[in-house]
């Protein structure tokens, strides 16, 4: 068991994350480990899953919007489960376009910086959406989607924010969600389209039903198929103490110099 802390400096945009883990039987502390790099994981391992169960069969074309942490992640997690023909990044700075192709060279795959974000979906398979806009215009425009597409969001996670336009709502066939109604009822995308008319309820189902079968997915190589993550923590403390696990068997992490004991109630 254990939990998840965010502290932020919103004068300085900055903001940490820790998790901390505890002995589900002794309730004693286990660890303490960095959430920001825990969740950067865990998000891009759950897109991957859900990427490997939407897409069409065989290897991808993948269009990334973004080159930052989340972005390199989600390509990470996607080349270990599907194979990558070609990688196509759009950033607003040519340099962070250049940096996010070198540091991924050791993929093997072709990575090209886009000159602008429709360039970059053109043609894809997958579109990866990782970066939405400090003004929250969204970043992906339904009208660039092509028949065939899935499409990944993971940037717009609250009401305030928005990373998708309304039109990519309404062309979705298929809206994945990791939390249903969160989603649905607490994210900019959605509540932007249900404001111009949209529900998207009907077509929307969870990742959940979706990995148990319950729900068929794409079911067609010409539906648009949208996957909507907003994250839970639950997912977060799961990935923690894998992480924790596989760092004890290594001999990896830093022993606390303090020993914070449980208290008898």
């Amino acid at each position: 068991m254990g939990a998840k802390t965010i502290a932020g400096a919103w004068s300085k945009r900055q903001v940490s994350y820790l998790i901390s883990l505890f002995d589900q039987d002794t309730a004693e502390l286990v660890a303490l480990m960095d959430g920001n790099s825990i969740t950067g994981y865990r998000t891009a391992a759950t897109s991957a899953l859900a990427i490997d169960l939407l897409a069409r069969a065989g290897a991808v074309t993948a269009a990334v919007i973004g080159s930052g942490f989340e972005a390199q992640k989600h390509v990470r997690a996607l080349a270990a489960v599907r194979k990558l023909e070609a990688v196509r990044v759009f950033s607003p700075r040519p340099q962070s376009r250049a940096r996010f192709a070198s540091e991924l060279a050791d993929l093997g795959a072709a990575i090209t910086p886009a000159e602008s974000a429709v360039d970059a979906v053109a043609g894809s398979d997958v579109v990866i959406c990782a970066a939405r806009s400090y003004d929250e215009t969204p970043t992906l425009l339904g009208d660039w989607l092509e028949p065939g597409m899935t499409v990944v969001s993971i940037g717009s996670t609250v009401p305030e924010q928005r990373e998708v336009d309304t039109a990519t709502i309404a062309r979705a066939d298929v809206i994945i969600a990791d939390v249903f109604h969160e989603v649905l009822h607490e994210t900019g995308d959605l509540l932007a389209a249900a404001a111009d008319g949209i529900d998207a309820t009907a077509k929307t189902a969870s990742l959940a039903d979706l990995v148990a079968k319950r729900h068929a997915g794409r079911q067609s190589g010409d539906q648009i198929v949208l996957y909507k993550s907003v994250g839970a923590g639950i997912q977060d403390l799961a990935v923690a103490s894998m992480c924790a696990d596989q760092a004890a068997r290594r001999g990896l992490g830093a022993q606390l110099p303090i020993h914070i004991r449980p208290v008898t109630k």
